[in-house]
């Protein structure tokens, strides 16, 4: 039989795997050791596709390295676009990559060059040079109970 980690990670690879729409919860913990983060884009130019937006908490993950935490597409209907909670997340250091899908192609759009054409943000408003934010600019903490996030996304 697997270890606790090695069935935890199975169980998040396979859920990750399995998501199409909506939001993956990050692995539940005991309710009084563990956190739920709210996040708010702000800023959406364009009224049509959704944010897609990938939780990281771990560098690995960050990295597409490990599986992350969760996920979610959200519908865009005005300047403003929040995902519903996540929940059960271990206290620790999280991150944040999203994109604004306003074709819906389900993929961020980028030009021949590989720069993308589709708005994009990161946690803490951070950003990178020549490639996405560092993990340590974009990661923040995350504590037991509420956290919320706002990102302007453009």
């Amino acid at each position: 039989m697997p270890s606790l980690p090695d069935l935890r990670t199975m169980v998040l690879v396979s859920l990750t795997l399995s998501l199409s729409v909506g939001v993956l919860p990050a692995p539940a913990f005991a309710a009084d050791e563990t956190g739920a983060l709210t996040v708010t884009f702000r800023g959406l130019k364009a009224r049509t596709g959704a944010v897609m937006l990938s939780l990281a908490c771990s560098e690995a993950a960050y990295g597409d390295k490990a599986p992350a935490a969760g996920q979610a597409m959200i519908p865009v209907s005005g300047d403003t676009a929040v995902v519903t909670t996540f929940k059960g997340l271990t206290p620790g250091r999280c991150a944040i990559k999203a994109f604004h899908d306003v074709n819906g192609d389900g993929k961020m759009g980028a030009n021949p060059f590989g720069i993308p054409t589709e708005p994009f943000a990161f946690s803490n408003n951070a950003h990178g040079a020549m490639g996405p934010a560092k993990w340590a600019d974009a990661s923040f903490e995350v504590k037991a109970g509420d956290n919320a996030q706002t990102i302007d996304i453009d």
